[in-house]
């Protein structure tokens, strides 16, 4: 027999002089085919490679027993995390992952959710990209019944069920951290004001800054690409102020990484000169040197909170569709101990 680019469960019947009903139970392992027939038609499947239609199967069933997840990044750590903790609660469950990436940009996004919904996903796990201003696309998946929730970047004014952890807290305490170390011109490098978790930080930052009774000019918010070359921007602006900065809160860890290299490059003192803390606890934070101060964003658990919320939607939970905000970890380390350094 030829090849064929799609085989069907028709092929194999034919291969067998069989009814294709007789191969569809086999390959199920239904009772009222022998195992005899049912080994037959297995060998026969592997010997032809054959491959089962999933969206065909989904659409018999009503389910595809498929989570859609999309994410901005998957090579960023937390979001690694958080995959990994929806996985291991799901496919206790019998669910699978479809995996997409946004790369920042709003138009994958779009596509990443029409590929979603053509493959007949049971929900969509959302963590929205850079440019996610407007969710227009998101609306036809109330259209289709395709029950969405969000984790870590939540879109304005959602209804759907979200998991976050508390970004303003973690902030909070990052720069009361390095308030407390004699530090007090600290400036922030900042995400878009239109993502959740950014103005959250943003709004920690201030907080901390205001109790402590410094004023703080809208110079000291700087925009950059939250990624090394945004970290040594950052340092520059810093360093070329009338009044130099003594510290940097950075919305991520990459940007703060960015700092601690040009800090290194321009030979300042890191605790002693500058103060440096981080978002995210990525891994390579505790190997820097001076190691990263930075904020645990409990990624698995983010994971396994937010797949718990798709699970109970299944069950018609009425508590599914409510915002689950989680404590964040401050995690110091020498970037910002200038008073009692680490002894590794």
């Amino acid at each position: 027999m030829t090849k064929k680019q799609h085989l069907t469960i028709h092929d194999i019947a034919r291969e067998l002089n069989v009814s294709a009903s007789t191969v569809s139970r086999a390959l199920q392992n239904h009772p009222r085919i022998s195992e005899a027939t049912r080994t037959t038609v297995k060998k026969m499947a592997a010997q032809l490679n054959y491959q089962p239609n999933v969206v065909a199967s989904a659409l018999r069933r009503g389910s595809s027993k498929t989570v859609g997840v999309i994410v901005p990044r998957i090579n960023r750590n937390f979001f690694s995390n958080v995959i990994g903790g929806m996985e291991k609660l799901l496919a206790s469950s019998g669910y699978h992952l479809m995996i997409c990436q946004t790369h920042e940009k709003l138009e994958n996004e779009v596509a990443a959710v029409q590929t979603l919904i053509n493959a007949r996903v049971d929900a969509i796990l959302l963590s929205i990209s850079m440019e996610t201003v407007q969710n227009d696309h998101l609306k036809l998946l109330s259209e289709r019944g395709i029950p969405l929730f969000h984790f870590d970047r939540v879109p304005l004014d959602t209804e759907n069920g979200s998991v976050v952890v508390d970004d303003h807290l973690g902030a909070y305490l990052s720069v009361k951290h390095l308030l407390e170390q004699g530090y007090h011109k600290i400036l922030h490098v900042s995400g878009m004001d239109h993502i959740n978790i950014y103005r959250a930080r943003k709004e920690g930052y201030m907080q901390a800054m205001h109790e402590a009774g410094i004023d703080v000019p809208p110079s000291w918010i700087l925009r950059e690409p939250l990624d090394q070359d945004g970290g040594m921007n950052a340092f520059s602006t810093g360093m070329r102020m009338q009044k130099k900065a003594d510290a940097f809160f950075c919305s991520g860890d990459f940007v703060a990484l960015g700092i601690l290299q040009a800090a290194k490059r321009e030979g300042r003192s890191v605790p002693g000169d500058l103060g440096v803390s981080g978002f995210a606890n990525e891994p390579f934070t505790a190997f820097l040197e001076p190691s990263l101060t930075t904020v645990d964003q409990r990624g698995e658990i983010m994971g396994q909170r937010v797949a718990e919320m798709f699970l109970r939607c299944q069950k018609n939970d009425p508590d599914t569709c409510k915002q689950l905000v989680l404590e964040p970890e401050l995690i110091i380390r020498n970037s910002s101990l200038k008073n009692k350094p680490i002894n590794k």
